[in-house]
């Protein structure tokens, strides 16, 4: 296994080169989401497929300070639109039913939020 240590917008990986990119709960993290599905589109090989999971969207702010969140989750016709813009096909966009939960650190706050699986081919 090689670790390499990269930004959303500027992956250490050479073009085409992968033939799978999974990205569990990151999307919410990055400044430019299209940005970083582009990305991720742009390492894969032709016929490789990104999968991500996510959050649904939801309305628990203090998750922007607590966990660093710098969105509120996705709507999933956007991520559908992103993957699109991106040059990926074939997009399944589905529930993976269950949900992602955290606790405020002052204990007044409990979110839970449904969490998407999308996956496109190039």
């Amino acid at each position: 296994m090689d670790f390499r240590l990269g930004h959303a917008d500027k992956l250490p990986i050479a073009d085409e080169s992968v033939d799978y990119v999974f990205a569990n709960m990151f999307l919410h993290h990055v400044e430019i989401p299209l940005r970083a599905i582009e990305e991720m589109t742009r390492v894969l090989k032709p016929k490789g497929k990104l999968l991500l999971t996510d959050l649904d969207v939801h309305e628990y702010e203090f998750l922007r300070v607590e966990q660093h969140d710098r969105w509120l989750g996705f709507e999933r016709n956007y991520i559908k639109d992103c993957f699109s813009k991106a040059g990926l096909h074939n997009i399944l966009i589905d529930c993976i039913g269950t949900n992602c939960c955290a606790k405020s650190s002052c204990g007044d706050n409990n979110a839970s939020v449904s969490v998407f699986v999308a996956v496109g081919t190039k």
